[in-house]
C-alpha cells in the first residue's frame, strides 16, 4: 500500500527516528527493519549523514522486495524538547554518585564514568531531574533559517515535519516560506503539535483541544496559501511511548477530544504511541495512523546493543535479524491490517 493510500485507509505507520537522533549504525539498522516490516514513513532528524545512513537501511530492505518510505526530515519553528541535547562535564560527579542520570536514559547516551553521548540523545530530559545535583543541561540543536533551502536540497526529501507550539504563527510561516525557497517538492508538510505552550508561558495551564485546535487552524491556513498538503501530528506525550500504556492512553484522549475541531487534513496519533495504542483506539476513531518513536527505538535495542557488542550491523547477523524482525512485525502488523 502506498503512503497516501495508507493514510486515507487508516493503516498509516510512521517510524520516527528522533528529531535528535545522530546514531548512525543504530539509524541504518532501525530504517532497515522498520522498512522490511512494511511502514510507510521514516522521519529523520535534519541532517545530511542521518539521512545517508536512513538511505542505506532503508535500500538493505528494499533489495528484499520492500517498498519505499517516504523520507521525512524533521524541523522546528522554535525551542522545542525534540531538538534539544543534554550534556554534563563528568569529572564534577561524586566519585560514589549512583548515576540515576545514566539508569534512567532510554537512549543509553550516558557513558559509564562518563558524558553524554552527544550523537545518540534525542532530548527526552528524563536525565535532567535524575541528576541529584543538578548538574546536567540542555541545548537547544537550532538550524539557521539560511541554512534550511540548501540541506532540503542535499537530501531531497518526500515530506517535512514541522514541530510548533501555540503563538508562534509568524515562525511557522517563516520555515514555511523556508522550504518553498529550496524548490523540493513535498508529498506532504506534517504539523507536529501537543497541548504544550511555547517558552515563556511554562506555568500557564496547558491548552484546551479546542484552543489546540484553533493553532492548527491557523497553520492549515499558511499550508495551503504555500500550496501543501497537510498531515497533523497529535502529539500526545512526546518521547514516552517506552514508559507504559499510561501514555497510549493520552495520545488517544487527545485525539479524540480535538477531532471535532481539527482542520482538514489526516489526523496521526504521535506521543506515547506503543503496542497498546490500537487496542484503546474506538473503532469510530478518525485516525489516519500512527507514529512509533522511542517504542520503536527501544524495541530493538537489546539486539542492537548485542550487534554493537558483535561489531557487526544487526542486520547482518541472521539469529539476530530474524527475532528482531519479528518484534517489529508485532508492534507494526494489526496498524497494517487496521
Amino acid at each position: 500500500m502506498s503512503p497516501n493510500a495508507a493514510l486515507q485507509s487508516g493503516r498509516w505507520v510512521k517510524l520516527i527516528c528522533g528529531a535528535g537522533n545522530q546514531d548512525l549504525v543504530s539509524i541504518e539498522d532501525l530504517c532497515a527493519l522498520y522498512t522490511a516490516a512494511g511502514v510507510h514513513c521514516i522521519d529523520i532528524a535534519a541532517d545530511t549523514g542521518v539521512a545517508e545512513a536512513a538511505r542505506r537501511g532503508m535500500n538493505w530492505a528494499l533489495a528484499r522486495g520492500a517498498q519505499r518510505p517516504w523520507l521525512m526530515v524533521s524541523l522546528s519553528d522554535g525551542a522545542d524538547p525534540h531538538f534539544r541535547k543534554a550534556s554534563f562535564d563528568p569529572s564534577r560527579c561524586p566519585s560514589d554518585c549512583p548515576r540515576p542520570c545514566q539508569k534512567v536514559c532510554p537512549a543509553l547516551a550516558i557513558e559509564d564514568h562518563g558524558g553524554v553521548l552527544t550523537e545518540r540523545c534525542y532530548g527526552c530530559g528524563r536525565c535532567l531531574p535524575a541528576c541529584p545535583l543538578g548538574l546536567i543541561e540542555d541545548h537547544q540543536q537550532w538550524l539557521d533559517a539560511e541554512a534550511v533551502p540548501e540541506l532540503l536540497r542535499t537530501i531531497a526529501p518526500d515530506a517535512v515535519e514541522l514541530h510548533t507550539q501555540a503563538g508562534r504563527q509568524t515562525a511557522f510561516e517563516a520555515r514555511l516560506n523556508q522550504l518553498k525557497t529550496s524548490g523540493i517538492p513535498l508529498q506532504r508538510v506534517a504539523v507536529s503539535c501537543g497541548l504544550e505552550r511555547g517558552a515563556g508561558s511554562e506555568q500557564a495551564p496547558a491548552l484546551s483541544p479546542q484552543e489546540l485546535a484553533a493553532e492548527l487552524w491557523l497553520r492549515f491556513y499558511a499550508l495551503r496559501r504555500a500550496g501543501y498538503r497537510p498531515l497533523w501530528q497529535i502529539d500526545g506525550r512526546p518521547m514516552s511511548g517506552d514508559v507504559g500504556a499510561g501514555t497510549a492512553r493520552s495520545a488517544v484522549k487527545l485525539l479524540e477530544a480535538i477531532t471535532p475541531w481539527a482542520p482538514p487534513g489526516p489526523l496521526q496519533l504521535a506521543g506515547g504511541t506503543n503496542a497498546k495504542t490500537i487496542a484503546l483506539l474506538p473503532p469510530h476513531a478518525r485516525a489516519a495512523g500512527v507514529a512509533f518513536g522511542g517504542m520503536a527505538r527501544s524495541l530493538l535495542q537489546p539486539w542492537l546493543q548485542d550487534a554493537e557488542e558483535r561489531g557487526q550491523p544487526l542486520r547482518e547477523i541472521p539469529a539476530l535479524e530474524a527475532v528482531a524482525s519479528r518484534s517489529v512485525r508485532a508492534l507494526i502488523q494489526p496498524w497494517l491490517e487496521r
